[in-house]
């Protein structure tokens, strides 16, 4: 990780990266049984190892091609500064019935303290109250921290903290706000959706329903995660940050089963400046789910209208993309490879991808339109070099990490990557 404070600056999905924040999973990935797996927000239960192996794969060859950052290191920074510390404390002990632990947390060594945060604290059974509660955690370990593009999202020079679905990830969110603000490694402007919300409020949103398309266009989904009020929210402050000019917002309406659709990034990633991945009978079929374009005009929304699709709107804005259909031409396929991230591609560059390797018929797919397929192992040792005008999908193995319900994209948070020549 290098120690240069780096300014955030995100304008479209596909911009040559130069900086990204990960979490490596670790034994919270394991601290789960059946009995909670659902709780979690799992299909699964995972095998730490091999995911570790298949991460070290993902995260070797964003290595090769930018400054990674890792989570953990960052919220021992924040936890080093007392009063961050104790801010971030706070708001985690309250939110989650643990006050009665707060003195405990507070004089944990730093580094102690953020493994707990992450892997969960064991509940101490000394009282009847915690005995009847029969839970044996205090604080939950973060399940799917792994997928750090969920917690919070990079909008040009803001990060978006997201105000999350599930009360089981809120202290995501938490932890997210506290390192842009108190690391010391971020220079951005910060919004916090969570900020003045009451406990029940409809406003949610996760950074895998947040595209950006180009520095003019948002893509939003609307779904299980993300609700037509987080949405709302994200205009409002979308069009006071910019006053002037034209932006769009495109939203897609997202099914609410099966789980596999419970963000827009996995029917729908940009590949290249001309091409993107698709779940082709959401993004392109004939079904119930709306596509709806927001315009806004100097700093107001001035028109909201429906639209036949995605790809037809961006059309009419100036991108024209050629759909790359996850699964393939066959049905059966592309329902079980959509299941398995198939759709979830991550660009570290223009035409230059990371996927699974699992998805065979989403491989021969980008092989059709360009893209030689190379493993991740290659290009990590240097026999492969994927720098240059060529087309690339890099693939890691996924047997594991799928399991939790994303993929590439998913574990990716890009902090600043380079403008794009449109």
């Amino acid at each position: 990780m290098t120690e240069n404070r780096i300014k955030i600056n995100v304008s479209s999905e596909i911009g040559r990266l130069d900086a990204v924040l990960l979490h490596p999973p670790g034994a919270e990935v394991e601290n789960m049984t059946p009995r909670n797996v659902q709780r979690a927000l799992y299909s699964d239960i995972l095998n730490l190892s091999i995911a570790r192996e298949e991460y070290r794969q993902l995260q070797g060859v964003l290595s090769k091609v930018a400054d990674v950052y890792i989570m953990d290191d960052l919220l021992v920074r924040v936890l080093d500064n007392p009063e961050s510390r104790t801010g971030l404390l706070q708001r985690i002990c309250v939110s989650e019935d643990a006050t009665d632990y707060y003195g405990l947390l507070l004089d944990m060594p730093s580094r102690t303290l953020a493994k707990v945060l992450i892997e969960g604290l064991p509940a101490r059974i000394d009282t009847l109250t915690a005995f009847l509660k029969n839970e044996y955690y205090a604080l939950y370990p973060l399940y799917n921290f792994y997928f750090t593009r969920d917690a919070a999202v990079t909008i040009g020079g803001s990060a978006l903290v997201c105000r999350m679905a599930n009360k089981v990830r809120m202290r995501e969110s938490y932890i997210m706000d506290a390192i842009c603000r108190s690391s010391g490694v971020f220079d951005c402007r910060v919004v916090d959706a969570n900020d003045f919300q009451p406990q029940n409020s409809p406003i949610m949103m996760e950074g895998g329903d947040i595209i950006v398309a180009r520095e003019d266009i948002l893509l939003l989904g609307n779904g299980c995660r993300t609700s037509s009020q987080g949405i709302d929210f994200m205009i409002e402050r979308f069009r006071r940050e910019h006053d002037k000019g034209r932006y769009h917002v495109i939203v897609q309406q997202l099914p609410s089963e099966p789980e596999s659709f419970i963000h827009l990034d996995m029917v729908f990633t940009f590949l290249d400046r001309d091409k993107c991945m698709i779940f082709e009978p959401l993004i392109l079929g004939d079904n119930q789910y709306q596509t709806v374009h927001i315009t806004i005009s100097d700093g107001k929304v001035s028109k909201i209208t429906s639209a036949p699709d995605i790809l037809t709107v961006l059309r009419r804005l100036g991108m024209d993309l050629e759909p790359v259909v996850c699964g393939g031409p066959d049905e059966w396929d592309q329902e079980r490879e959509q299941w398995h991230s198939g759709a979830n591609c991550f660009a570290f560059a223009p035409g230059k991808v990371i996927t699974y390797a699992r998805n065979i018929h989403t491989l021969e797919e980008l092989d059709r339109a360009g893209f030689s397929v190379v493993s991740a192992d290659d290009v990590i040792s240097g026999k492969v070099h994927v720098d240059g005008d060529g087309r690339y999908a890099v693939t890691v193995a996924g047997s594991e990490l799928p399991r939790g319900g994303g993929g590439a994209r998913c574990m990716t948070m890009p902090l600043s990557r380079r403008e794009v020549k449109w």
